[in-house]
């Protein structure tokens, strides 16, 4: 029995241990994966009485789903209405349904579909134009400008509008350039076969670029048509991603002899590269790239690069220019709001902070902070009781994937999990976050509490187990407690054994290599690999480790995060040549994925201080601080 916080309810935590006939569905899983009906039958009848009956049956009628006869395949669905299996049959009856093109049993189950996948959308798409539906035109669009692949359901409606010039020329080398932008030539040349044989890429320059950009615009380069311009623009896009002076001085000897409208997006390029890399020349090249409109992303980099650069007025002109939908993220209410009180216009500053103030996330607690107030969250309005427990615990979703998790099949249980509890109340949300955190399912917890829209309990929100653990290993290090388990609820979740696609392990998230290199500092015998997951040794491991990254960078939990993340090389690198408010280093780090990390953890260690009683608690913009300038 572990007690977590003051107040709360103490529950046994409860293992999950195989139970019996557990291992008949493995065996079917199995079967169905080879493909052997005769074995899933069998498994179906031996598993009757089992909790994941619907799995057997559904791993049973979709190996025989193209000869299945139509009452067969409703009756399952209706068997198992509003489970997360009869959505997944329903999909793959839909693909089979829109690939035989039987539009009147399709456009039957298609509404019922709970998880249209994009595939099926295109499907859809194409039998509403069938019908004369006009308003699919618009959708379709949509669809078409992506840089990605798209499923083959998506070609004939794509084909259907080409045809009837409803995506224009124009539209198909404005996917061209997006498909280049995201690195996808495969889908260049695949839309490239719609342009007329006159007009189209010369695929063997688009080869020679791939092979070396750099040696391509070395040599002489015709650009007297589309196809050559756009061959050359995608040459220098490939250079920017690694020089901006070499494809910088590429550029200036042939610049003129592109169209107005190409000059500006190259510098919409070159800009968004240079902010990328932080060259200081990047805003005066954003400002340049005008007119031609700026895709989400590199809008969000002419903002960065403003704020970097203490421009405010330019940070106010770059946000107002975002898309409706940007400007009501968190990040720019809360940047504009700042812009505008360095304008000295407090009351519409005030006016964006208010309401951002009372939102729980990163930006949610520096607005707060702005307009003079500490963190505070409510109390736990609604205390789940153990009937509540015992009645979510006998929920079929939330059994099933009980099931699945002590069975280690962590992908399938997630997913059942999820199901189970989207459209759940407040209420439910609570009481199923309970019953994970009782049965050890720590990420399940956290994720479920973080779902509720009125009613909250914030010590769900941050588990803090293995705190007995922990104890030791902190007061070796000297570290803040709470700074910790915002960056283990970051890692991994509180997931002992949890490992990352990049080889990361454990608790803290320890790479072998760093894990090995603290093993030997730390003088323990006989390391391996394996010891990772092990709760204490990486516990041991990744504090040491911490610890020493924070000696590295100026003890600033900002910076340790960063290094934590990426490295302590690029955390050294993304400090600016004079102090940095330490928002505005979090808010400009190049990487996409550390940059949300350090905010997260940060914003993190304020509940967990706020949780655990602790006294003198520094502020989100303490603990931000202010990055020194590089040395």
């Amino acid at each position: 029995m572990r007690k977590l916080f003051a107040g709360l309810f103490l529950f046994f935590w409860v293992p999950l241990v195989v139970a019996s006939g557990d291992e008949d569905y493995l065996e079917v899983r199995e079967a169905f994966r080879v493909g052997d009906a005769a074995r899933v039958a069998e498994y179906v009848q031996r598993m009757r009485h089992h909790v994941l009956l619907p799995y057997a049956e559904y791993f049973q009628l979709r190996l025989s789903l193209t000869t299945a006869d139509i009452a067969t395949i409703r009756a399952f669905l209706k068997r198992h209405d509003g489970s997360s299996v009869a959505d997944r049959l329903r999909a793959d009856w839909l693909q089979l349904l829109g690939k035989r093109q039987q539009w009147t049993m399709f456009a039957e189950e298609y509404p019922k579909l709970i998880t249209p996948e994009e595939s099926l959308r295109c499907y859809a798409l194409q039998h509403r134009l069938a019908t004369g539906d006009r308003t699919a035109s618009a959708e379709i669009r949509t669809l078409w400008l992506t840089g990605r692949d798209m499923p083959a359901s998506c070609v004939a409606v794509f084909d259907a509008l080409i045809g009837s010039g409803a995506i224009s020329t124009e539209d198909i080398w404005a996917r061209i350039r997006l498909a280049f932008e995201a690195g996808n030539t495969g889908v260049a040349r695949s839309v490239n076969k719609y342009l007329p044989r006159q007009q189209a890429l010369d695929v063997q320059k688009l080869d020679v670029v791939m092979k070396d950009a750099r040696r391509f615009l070395d040599r002489p380069v015709s650009v007297q048509s589309r196809a050559d311009r756009e061959i050359v623009l995608f040459a220098l896009s490939r250079l920017l991603r690694s020089e901006t002076n070499q494809a910088l001085v590429r550029w200036q000897k042939i610049r003129e002899q592109f169209p107005a409208v190409d000059q500006s997006y190259f510098m919409g390029n070159l800009a968004y590269w240079a902010a990328i890399r932080q060259d200081s020349r990047a805003l005066g090249w954003f400002l340049e790239a005008a007119p031609y409109p700026l895709t989400e992303v590199k809008h969000a980099w002419k903002a960065r690069v403003a704020l970097r650069e203490g421009n405010w007025q330019v940070l106010q002109d770059s946000i107002s220019q975002m898309p409706a939908t940007m400007q009501q993220e968190d990040v720019w209410r809360y940047w504009r709001a700042r812009a505008l009180k360095a304008d000295r216009k407090n009351t519409e500053a005030n006016t964006l902070l208010i309401p951002l103030s009372r939102e729980h996330s990163f930006y949610g607690q520096m607005a707060r902070e702005e307009l003079g107030e500490m963190l505070s969250v409510p109390a736990a309005e609604y205390q789940i009781g153990p009937q509540e427990i015992r009645v979510m615990e006998q929920n079929p979703g939330i059994r099933r994937a009980l099931v699945l998790y002590r069975l280690n099949q962590r992908v399938e249980a997630n997913r059942e999990w999820a199901w189970t509890v989207q459209h759940f109340s407040d209420e439910q949300l609570l009481a199923a976050s309970r019953v994970a955190q009782r049965y050890g399912i720590y990420d399940r917890a956290i994720n479920t509490a973080i779902r509720t829209v009125s009613r909250h309990d914030f010590s769900l929100r941050y588990l803090a187990p293995y705190r007995e653990q922990m104890r030791a290993v902190l007061q070796q290090n000297q570290l803040d407690e709470a700074f910790v388990y915002g960056l283990i609820r970051q890692e991994s979740r509180f997931i002992a054994d949890i490992k990352s696609g990049a080889g990361a392990a454990g608790l803290m998230q320890l790479m072998p290599a760093t894990a090995k290199w603290v093993a030997g500092k730390l003088g323990v015998q006989d390391f391996r690999s394996s010891l990772i997951t092990d709760i204490n040794t990486n516990l041991q491991l990744g504090t040491y480790y911490l610890k020493h990254v924070l000696d590295q960078l100026d003890d600033q939990p900002l910076l340790a995060a960063a290094a934590y993340n990426a490295g302590p090389g690029r955390a050294r690198q993304w400090k600016d040549t004079r102090p940095l408010e330490g928002a505005i280093y979090a808010e400009t780090i190049p990487f996409n994925e550390t940059r949300d990390y350090v905010k997260v953890v940060l914003s993190n260690s304020m509940y967990y201080a706020n949780n655990f009683g602790h006294k003198n608690k520094p502020t989100l913009k303490q603990r931000l601080g202010t990055v020194a300038p590089k040395r």
